[in-house]
């Protein structure tokens, strides 16, 4: 996702990283002397360097922690049979498609106790009705990141995005539906229509702005716009903040037009191979104390209620409204939802963008 935490980190701490090798299923801790085993499927750079270690402390496990850098990467690698992971972490549209191919396990929320501490707005939500099957871990907006210092001005709407005078200078991401969805808002469109004119109206919206478009970047707009490649960026909040705390020069704005706003979720995969050390690894985030700390040092949005009542997250942040949105501005975002088949009408408008603009 997006996210702080570098692999180098993972393997000074302990943590198995097989990068990309197949998870393992085992189910120790019987009394011969082994370990269990939980291993976790999440968005790169998208953890604290402490709770990993203090969870397999406190339960006395090994936690095998792999990263990938977008939704279609987890689909690709769950899809044609589990390699053996326990926890996924898909964004909220996501959940609904995975729980639609039966891939996510339903949860027992008697293991999962913490589940009271859930804001209201995250403890019912509409791409997954009483969080039968996912757990809110982070949530955020995807906007604007841009340097300062190389566009000479804040930028703060779409329309100042696509600007002709920042040509080959701005990093879109490579996420259809968020992407299309976001467009289709600028447009004055819902970012979740299925109708064909309108999507049709987003793709050749960029099409005709593609000199604006350096590239469509994978989770890495940040790093493009940290190096210099890029002056403007569009992608997830969180991602830029951490950015900020690197570079003085970065900004971050939600677009006044309005944007995606998004729910990374905690689930279990149908036929993981430790559901109830899952559950337990889902209820330990969900402490306050560790839930405020996953969300200070990633720089995103904390589901977590009882985490911003006791003080717990810190101030800059929270007072931050890049981060915790005020309502106003809340009002004008909009979450993406699975399509069901109807998806197909953004992967063909995406395809043909790509081959239209050869980027």
């Amino acid at each position: 996702m997006r996210r702080l935490l570098v692999f180098v980190l993972l393997f000074a701490i302990g943590v198995a990283l097989p990068l990309g090798c197949s998870a393992p299923n085992s189910t120790g801790g019987d009394g011969d002397g082994s370990q269990q085993v939980l291993s976790i499927y999440n968005w790169s750079t998208y953890i604290d360097e402490e709770t990993i270690p203090e969870f397999e402390e406190k339960f006395n496990v090994e936690v095998q922690y792999d990263t990938f850098e977008s939704n279609e990467a987890l689909l690709a690698k769950i899809q044609p049979g589990n390699p053996g992971y326990d926890i996924v972490v898909p964004t909220s549209d996501y959940v609904e498609s995975m729980v639609a191919e039966g891939l996510l396990a339903e949860l027992n929320h008697d293991n999962i106790p913490n589940l009271k501490y859930l804001d209201e707005a995250f403890a019912d939500p509409v791409f997954d009705p009483k969080n039968r099957y996912s757990v809110p871990y982070q949530w955020g907006t995807i906007g604007i990141g841009y340097n300062v210092e190389k566009t000479g001005e804040d930028i703060t709407t779409w329309e100042q995005v696509f600007d002709p005078k920042y040509a080959g200078r701005v990093a879109l991401m490579e996420d259809a539906r968020a992407m299309m969805g976001a467009i289709l808002m600028y447009l004055g469109y819902d970012p979740n229509t299925t109708n064909p004119e309108e999507v049709a109206a987003a793709k050749d919206f960029l099409i005709e702005k593609q000199d604006v478009i350096a590239t469509f970047a994978p989770d890495t707009g940040q790093d493009l716009l940290d190096q210099g490649e890029v002056d403007i960026a569009v992608e997830w909040n969180g991602d830029i903040f951490q950015l900020m705390e690197e570079n003085e020069d970065i900004r971050y704005a939600i677009p006044e037009e309005g944007t995606i706003v998004w729910t990374d979720n905690l689930a279990i995969l149908s036929d993981a191979p430790n559901k109830e050390l899952a559950e337990k690894f889902i209820n330990f985030t969900l402490e306050p104390e560790v839930s405020a700390r996953i969300s200070n040092y990633v720089k995103f949005g904390t589901p977590n209620r009882e985490a911003i009542a006791r003080g717990l997250i810190e101030s800059e942040d929270l007072e931050n409204p890049g981060i915790y949105p005020p309502p106003e501005t809340f009002e004008k975002l909009e979450y993406a939802v699975d399509l069901g088949e109807d998806t197909a009408l953004y992967d063909e408008a995406w395809t043909e963008l790509k081959v239209a603009i050869g980027k």
